[in-house]
């Protein structure tokens, strides 16, 4: 349950958010909450894709997770356990998304394409095994432009961890609400 101040200091911020359908570029790029940690990002940005286009169906796109046969010596882990893990740029297990929400890339895909870290942009399509998006950025070169990004497989640094975990998943994160060291890129 999200609390009343939330929900409020929310609809200053997105005023409107639960009619926004197709927003244009400008929307998104003047409409931003920053925080300093990612565990109130994550829960900003579930309380505003609630409340975001009531009438959107939510996608939810869930990731296949593994560990190389090499590290035998974690597969007491259960399944269960490697969804619950989150760590600085790598997708969540669960990627719940609407069509028009706005979202980052958290990896380097095609830099002379617009496609880099943290590059934001706003999901136009949901398929199973491929996004269609359009970039939302100041850049003339890659204002609007529609790109498809696929699943792919990440695996975080060692040191993040305490498992050596390979998600398969589009390398995005939601975008209403990202870390202040995110927002810098």
């Amino acid at each position: 349950m999200v609390c009343a101040n939330l929900n409020a200091f929310i609809n200053r911020i997105y005023l409107g958010i639960s009619n926004t359908r197709a927003q244009d570029n400008q929307y998104f790029l003047d409409c931003i909450i920053l925080c300093s940690k990612n565990d109130k990002v994550y829960d900003i940005n579930e309380a505003i894709l609630q409340q975001f286009n009531l009438h959107a169906e939510v996608h939810m796109l869930r990731s296949v997770d593994s560990m190389s046969e090499e590290d035998r010596m974690y597969h007491v882990y259960p399944a269960e356990f490697l969804q619950q893990l989150n760590a600085s740029g790598l997708s969540p297990a669960l990627l719940c998304l609407k069509v028009g929400s706005p979202v980052i890339l958290l990896r380097n895909l095609d830099p002379g394409e617009g496609l880099c870290n943290g590059t934001r942009m706003v999901v136009l399509n949901v398929r199973r095994k491929v996004l269609q998006y359009r970039i939302i950025s100041k850049d003339r070169r890659f204002k609007s432009k529609v790109v498809l990004i696929p699943r792919i497989r990440l695996s975080p640094n060692v040191e993040t961890l305490p498992v050596p975990l390979k998600r398969l998943q589009f390398p995005v994160r939601l975008a209403f609400a990202m870390t202040i060291n995110k927002s810098q890129g």
